[in-house]
């Protein structure tokens, strides 16, 4: 990335990797380890979010009943791709909504334990949709919460080791639960979806309790994977500004092995097993168009097993994980 055009330096990707790793972790316990105060880490914080350059966000997880994820892409006509694309981010069941190809294809992500009513109506009855391709993902290899879109990052081994410990007093013996919110943790869930890093104070005041128990809460939701923390991030912040969808047809006894050598590429934000006419699906990013091409030509060119690759360049990200970007913003 040309430098006199990068909006954002290395304390800001550092304090990025830093968050992927606790996302909750406190200014001080950030400062610490990053080498600065915390009024520093909290200024940039404060700027970065304000800008909507980061955002931490709370995801919920299936709990006693199953729940499916399922990758689309839709084509719309041009005049309406946006409109289209808007209408999907607006959904709680979507994330990762891309306008990708010249405009005109929309790639997005959704969850939940019926889709059918989306897939069999809502878009086969918008007429301003002219395809649909569905896939369900059978099994992810690397990718969603915890696992960071940008792999690569200014940390060193003893930084990231410092932020991937327990902090001191953290409590291990979590009560385990059944993946149901209500009460108090549907509360805080309910906060927490508006900011991820709201006060523990804060979080007390709207739960009526004390801050031991908000902490605990928090702990066992987390513990139990009935929520997780995620970052939605400008691609520039994280080094990625060039990115594209990949389907992959694979022969299927090389499709394990070539779904977790992918995983192990620095490129890679997302892939996995999917049902279709392709096997493997993946989420890449470079800092250039050449970067991409490079990618392609040497280390996807030197798995064994691919028989087709389909790449599709992502144009804008209407809707990250749980944000919901305009079309002028710039993560999109």
């Amino acid at each position: 990335m040309n430098a006199s055009t990068d909006p954002y330096d290395e304390l800001d990707r550092a304090l990025l990797q830093a968050l992927h790793l606790d996302a909750r972790a406190p200014f001080r316990r950030l400062g610490e380890v990053l080498g600065v105060s915390d009024q520093t880490v909290a200024r940039r914080y404060a700027r970065l979010r304000q800008r909507g350059a980061l955002r931490v966000t709370v995801l919920r997880h299936a709990g006693p009943v199953r729940e499916v994820q399922w990758l689309l892409r839709v084509r719309a006509v041009p005049s309406a791709a946006g409109e289209v694309a808007d209408a999907l981010a607006r959904r709680p069941d979507t994330s990762w909504v891309n306008l990708c190809a010249g405009g005109t294809e929309i790639e997005c992500t959704v969850y939940g334990t019926d889709v059918g009513p989306l897939l069999l109506e809502v878009l086969p009855r918008t007429r301003q949709v002219i395809d649909v391709e569905a896939a369900e993902v059978l099994h992810v290899f690397y990718g969603g919460a915890g696992s960071p879109y940008a792999k690569p990052g200014p940390l060193t081994p003893d930084q990231i080791a410092a932020l991937t410990q327990p902090a001191a007093g953290a409590d291990s013996s979590t009560p385990r639960g059944d993946g149901v919110l209500e009460g108090l943790d549907l509360r805080l869930y309910e906060e927490l979806r508006s900011d991820g890093r709201a006060s523990v104070d804060h979080l007390a005041n709207v739960g009526g309790v004390s801050g031991p128990t908000v902490r605990r809460r928090l702990r066992a939701l987390v513990a139990d994977g009935v929520i997780s923390f995620d970052i939605d991030a400008d691609p520039r912040l994280m080094g990625l500004p060039a990115r594209a969808m990949l389907r992959l047809a694979v022969r299927p006894d090389r499709l394990d092995a070539t779904g977790r050598a992918l995983a192990e590429h620095t490129e890679v934000a997302f892939v996995a097993a999917t049902t279709g006419s392709t096997s493997l699906y993946a989420a890449i990013g470079s800092y250039s168009p050449g970067g991409l091409y490079h990618y392609l030509t040497t280390e996807i060119a030197a798995l064994s097993g691919i028989t087709q690759v389909s790449p599709t360049p992502v144009l804008r990200t209407v809707k990250a994980a749980t944000t919901h970007y305009g079309p002028h913003h710039p993560a999109g």
